[in-house]
């Protein structure tokens, strides 16, 4: 089973649209719908299992989706009994059985096991289904018959032939009903993985309540392999012969809460060195500059460019001219494609990306950052790594040079990222990667920077009309740097041109404003080195009425999202910081045009100062014109936990300055 899907198949997508690591708990609001529209379900015959753990395994779509405890009403669907067994052989090849009975409970239980879909890379693997049976709550019973398990490619490269053996193994279960009692059984075979004799998986208990009694067994060689077990998930019982080990959990509902890293690893890699430079080999057996990248390296720049310049041009070929097929990180064990080969097909995988920058600009690392914030603290196994990143470094000559180089990482798999900007997701984390291989320096793990390479800004200035009747009209544009713009950048990108107005409504609403957006224009999502703009003009009618005594209106800005105090404050006693995310400037600008004798009351502004930020409004009313400016100014990253208590003075300030409110009048 290994860890949690998420049944989404565009990954770079997701890791834009999820980059809300520390950041996301106060940018505009309209954030957390795109993250909705960007990583959104797809229908069960698009779903695509989210990565394959491990090259030992598929995902099942039953496994659970998370570790929280689920609602107090009925599940949709209840796993009475998940019953999971792996068996490892000393020369890689292995064995996995899972069987399952669920319990079908409401129609929203049959939509969601109306298809049973399973990864694997035929290359490599095999699946055989041998068994889906339905009973019913009148005792009788059905058997899915062959015919309505499907084979085909996984949905992300159905248009990219050259990963055609990454597939999906789909069953379609007909007839399903609320109170059936639906059974499978299925068999993954590995032979000949390309990371052989190496083997390894990661495993995590349910805990969302969903499965009633969860049974997971490992069997394996005890020769070069080392396991990691959650202390608060005992084993129920250990069997060890002189050359193997079984190891056997029986748990009904656990209980216990979750940990950082996987409750099981289990891994032959004997140290993160090891693995980095495993990976790196395999990646760089194909990266080689032949006749057609050669051309191309010479169409981008000249021998005598300064590096820097090389890598400029280099990632924004790769970023923009190559499409990033969006499977997980080893879909296909990171065996890659020649260079000359990607070139020509003109699209990647996020390692194929990787291969095709390394031949264009050669002193380049491939960077892989985990699920998890620190990777050194686990055992390392390739299923623990979720997104590739490359690493590079640039070294400036000179005699006073005190520090003549740094590193710059890349993602070209998100397309439209700016030069060394990388998801909010993956800032902070540790990043694997085969150090010695290009700075000639023991040990496996990078930082990645905690900010983006420049300071993060949103400006949101709106020009409105509001018409006798009520009417409003209003032009809104957005001017940003920094996470908003990756998530808008990808938004525009991903979506076709005539449903931008779709994209426009979603934040609109989530911004506070209501109405009709009539049109949308935003700069091109491939022009990186400027700030990305939207504007899109919105008409609500009755936004006044004029029926009322006194009319309250309020200022025509979107609310900026603030630290969630709660959250924030959660677990304080244990930490020492609170995580106040990417500093960031955030000014808003408001100018409202009412009607011909109109006159208006403003509210009165505010000003809060602290040393990890500040906040301020202003609003003014001159005739029929009325204008409210608001500025937030996150100054630091974090904030020591003893001051909670201050950090919530401050967030109150603003939220009650944001209800204040215009009173209008009219002759």
């Amino acid at each position: 089973m290994g860890p949690s899907a998420t049944n989404n198949s565009a990954p770079n997508r997701a890791r834009a649209a999820n980059s809300s690591r520390g950041t996301g708990s106060r940018l505009c609001l309209f954030i957390p719908f795109l993250a909705i529209l960007l990583s959104a379900p797809l229908s069960p015959s698009q779903v695509a299992p989210n990565k394959l753990p491990s090259k030992f395994e598929a995902q099942e779509s039953a496994q659970p989706a998370n570790s929280t405890p689920a609602p107090a009403e009925k599940n949709a669907a209840q796993i009475d009994l998940l019953e999971t067994k792996y068996r490892f052989e000393a020369n890689g090849d292995s064995r996995k059985e899972v069987q399952a009975r669920v319990r079908i409970n409401n129609e929203l239980g049959v939509r969601q096991f109306a298809r049973l879909n399973f990864a694997f890379n035929r290359s490599f693997q095999a699946i055989e289904i041998p068994m889906v049976r339905i009973t019913h709550p009148s005792g009788g019973v059905a058997d899915i018959l062959p015919s309505a398990i499907t084979d085909n490619p996984n949905p992300a490269v159905v248009d990219a032939p050259a990963y055609q053996d990454v597939r999906v193994k789909s069953v379609r279960i007909l007839g399903l009903q609320p109170g059936d009692l639906l059974e499978y059984r299925v068999v993954t075979t590995t032979t000949h993985h390309p990371l052989a004799p190496d083997f390894w998986l990661d495993h995590t208990f349910d805990r969302s309540g969903v499965v009633s009694k969860e049974i997971f067994e490992i069997d394996f060689p005890i020769t070069e392999t080392r396991i990691d077990v959650n202390p608060k998930m005992p084993v129920t019982k250990v069997e060890k012969s002189d050359t193997r080990a079984t190891y056997h959990w029986d748990l009904t509902s656990a209980k216990a809460p979750a940990r950082e890293s996987s409750d099981v690893v289990v891994t032959t890699f004997r140290s993160w060195d090891a693995l980095a430079e495993r990976i790196e080999t395999s990646l760089r057996s194909t990266a080689n500059a032949a006749p057609a990248v050669r051309k191309k390296a010479a169409e981008l720049f000249t021998e005598t460019v300064p590096y820097e310049l090389r890598l400029r041009a280099s990632y924004d070929f790769v970023a923009r001219y190559i499409v990033t097929v969006d499977l997980p990180l080893g879909s296909t064990a990171f065996q890659c494609r020649t260079a000359d080969d990607i070139l020509l097909s003109g699209y990647g995988t996020m390692e194929d990306k990787y291969v095709l920058f390394h031949a264009l600009a050669s002193e380049s690392l491939a960077a892989l950052t985990g699920r998890t914030q620190n990777l050194a603290d686990q055992l390392p196994a390739p299923s623990l790594l979720s997104a590739l990143i490359v690493a590079t470094a640039v070294t400036f000559v000179g005699p006073d040079c005190e520090d003549c180089a740094h590193n710059i990482l890349l993602d070209p798999a998100v397309e439209v990222a700016p030069f060394g900007m990388i998801p909010a997701n993956i800032r902070g984390k540790e990043a694997v990667a085969d150090l010695k291989a290009l700075f000639q320096i023991p040990g496996a793990f990078l930082h990645v920077p905690d900010d983006p390479p420049f300071p993060s800004t949103q400006r949101v200035t709106i020009d409105a009309n509001v018409a006798t009747d009520g009417t409003l009209s209003a032009k809104v544009k957005y001017r940003l740097r920094g996470d908003n713009e990756l998530l808008l950048r990808v938004a525009f990108h991903q979506t076709p041109k005539e449903k931008w107005k779709d994209v426009a409504q979603l934040f609109a609403i989530s911004d506070g404003f209501r109405g009709q957006i009539t049109d949308v224009a935003a700069s091109d999502p491939y022009a990186t080195k400027e700030p990305f703009t939207v504007e899109y003009e919105i008409t609500q009618a009755k936004f006044i009425d004029w029926s009322k005594k006194p009319v309250r209106i309020p200022a025509l800005l979107p609310l900026p999202g603030l630290p969630d105090t709660e959250s924030s404050s959660h677990g304080l006693t244990s930490k020492k910081s609170i995580d106040l995310g990417t500093p960031l400037v955030i000014e808003l600008d408001a100018t409202v045009q009412l009607p011909e004798g109109t006159t208006s009351q403003p509210p009165t502004g505010t000003s809060v100062e602290r040393d990890y930020a500040t906040f301020s409004s202003k609003y003014s009313a001159q005739g029929k014109i009325i204008r409210a400016t608001r500025k937030l100014h996150f100054i630091s990253r974090e904030l020591p936990a003893t001051r909670a208590g201050d950090l919530n003075a401050f967030l109150h300030a603003v939220q009650s300055d944001q209800s204040q409110l215009f009173v209008v009048s009219s002759k």
